[in-house]
């Protein structure tokens, strides 16, 4: 299972340097788990860049894979990977959703780059 971080989700719709490092997870479908505050924070982005129009399409590549609520369970462990890992909120939440689906997480997110379970590509380096 994959799980893509929102750095590596705006690479992948810019078509940067990274994206097609982040095409592999991305476009095999059946095994994308996508949580929501992915949703949120892509979706607030390119709705200010790009537009909603935009905004919209991004979204519904994204709900292709499997979208993972954020329900009271998951919020604990997200606060445990907080203080276990010093991780910001969003960032603790994707690696609580990660950690409960035994997924890679695919990220060019610092704050992500010495955990277990992370594929993690500088910002710098390219296909």
């Amino acid at each position: 299972m994959n799980v893509v971080d929102s750095s590596a989700w705006l690479s992948y719709f810019a078509g940067d340097a990274n994206a097609e490092l982040f095409s592999r997870p991305i476009e095999n479908i059946d095994k994308l788990i996508v949580p929501s505050i992915i949703i949120t924070e892509v979706f607030k982005c390119i709705l200010r860049q790009r537009g909603e129009d935009m905004a919209l399409e991004g979204i519904a590549h994204m709900e292709q894979g499997r979208v993972i609520p954020l329900d009271s369970s998951l919020a604990i462990d997200a606060a445990q990977c907080g203080v276990d890992y010093k991780l910001p909120l969003t960032d603790s939440i994707i690696y609580a959703t990660a950690q409960k689906f035994d997924a890679l997480i695919w990220t060019q997110d610092t704050d992500f780059e010495s955990l277990e379970g992370v594929k993690y590509y500088s910002k710098s380096e390219s296909a």
